[in-house]
Parts: C-alpha cells; sequence; structure tokens
C-alpha cells in the first residue's frame, strides 16, 4: 500500500511541472519536442508504477461496492473521449482554434474538458464500483488529477488572449454554460458518427475487460 501511495503522489506530482516556473527552463534546455517526450516517458513510468503497486497492494473492503455501475457511467465517458478529441481547444497544441470565429463547437459547448470529465468519470466510476481502500488510492489520485487538471489547464491558457472570449461562452463544469444561457447544444456539429464510435468503443472495452484486467466489468 505505502508504494502504491507513493506511485500516486508521484504521478500527481509530476504533472505540476507544466504549470510551473519549472517548464520554461526545461523546454528551452533540451527543446519543446524532446521535453514532451521526456514528460511522456516519465508519465508513463508513474502511472505504470501506480498499476503494479495497485495489483500487489491488499484488498481491505470499506464499503459494498456498486458493481454495475461503470456499466451506466462508462459510456457516457468514452463518448466523450471520441467527441472530444475532435476540434478541441483546451488540447495541447490547439490554441490556434482559440482565434476561429466560433472557437466553442460540438461537445465543447457542453463542457471545455470533455477527455478531463472522461477520466474523472471512470475513475469515480471505478472507485464506488471497487469499494477498497486502494481503489479509493489508485482511482481517487487519477479523479483528481483530473479535476485539478481543468483548473491548471484555464489557468495556464489565460495568458492566451483569445482564452477569454473562448471561456466566456464554455464552462468546466457540464452544461453550466448551456444552462446559463451563455451557449446552446448544437447536436448536428456533434453528429452520431464519434458518439457511436465511442459506445463501439465501450462495448469492445467491457468485452475483453476480464481478459486485460483480471477481474470482470460488472
Amino acid at each position: 500500500m505505502t508504494s502504491l501511495v507513493a506511485a500516486t503522489v508521484a504521478f500527481i506530482a509530476m504533472h505540476f511541472v507544466p504549470s510551473t516556473p519549472l517548464r520554461a527552463p526545461l523546454a528551452r534546455a533540451i527543446g519543446e519536442r524532446p521535453y514532451r517526450g521526456v514528460y511522456s516517458l516519465v508519465a508513463l513510468a508513474c502511472i505504470s508504477w501506480m498499476s503494479i503497486a495497485y495489483s500487489r497492494a491488499p484488498v481491505e473492503p470499506l464499503w459494498a461496492p456498486l458493481r454495475e455501475l461503470p456499466m451506466f457511467v462508462l459510456p457516457v465517458a468514452f463518448v466523450l473521449l471520441a467527441c472530444g478529441y475532435f476540434r478541441n481547444p483546451t488540447m495541447v497544441g490547439a490554441d490556434k482554434l482559440l482565434k476561429s470565429e466560433d472557437p466553442a463547437r460540438g461537445v465543447i459547448r457542453i463542457t471545455r474538458h470533455p477527455l478531463m470529465w472522461a477520466i474523472m468519470l471512470w475513475a469515480l466510476s471505478h472507485l464506488l464500483a471497487r469499494g477498497d481502500l486502494k481503489s479509493v488510492i489508485f482511482f481517487g489520485g487519477l479523479f483528481l488529477l483530473a479535476a485539478l487538471g481543468t483548473v491548471l489547464i484555464d489557468r495556464r491558457k489565460k495568458s492566451n488572449p483569445d482564452w477569454a472570449r473562448f471561456a466566456a461562452v464554455t464552462s468546466n463544469v457540464p452544461f453550466l454554460a448551456v444552462a446559463q444561457g451563455r451557449n446552446r447544444i448544437v447536436w448536428r456539429e456533434i453528429g452520431w458518427l464519434r458518439p457511436l464510435a465511442g459506445i463501439a468503443a465501450f462495448v469492445a472495452f467491457f468485452t475483453v475487460h476480464s481478459y486485460l484486467f483480471g477481474a470482470r466489468p460488472y
């Protein structure tokens, strides 16, 4: 359990580097692309450490697990993932999209962080479905990181002069901008192909879950 805590803390801590003054000198010293490559390798090492530690940690039940919850939550998460990779101004290297006449289109009208919310839904549903201490640490850490990630991304993007216009018509919390009248959902922008791809990915992942992780998905 100690190793799992250490791995989770390391994984969360390394994601704060891009939001600190350390990023700029590191990127200048080795170059932007090498920096991103090293950053990705460190992230992969940390998540691998977390996964191994999680598999080896003892099961200490905390509550009656909600085993079926992911079956209802994950389709939404997969749809957010599938739609969120299309024309998303909050993704790395996509700042140019903020300059467009209508920067918030498709699923971005619902939330400007669809990828982070997909991770949060995945992590929270698994945490509640497992109901043990090691899952609180592992999935809770990933949920916390994704939630903080939305805040850190917003803070980092504020330096872009086009960000204020984008933020004015979008929201972090899903549907909040729509509920406040700052935007509206245009279903034709979302279409059916990407949501269908998300559902198909969920079905495929659901089918092979037991083989990949050694645990039934329900």
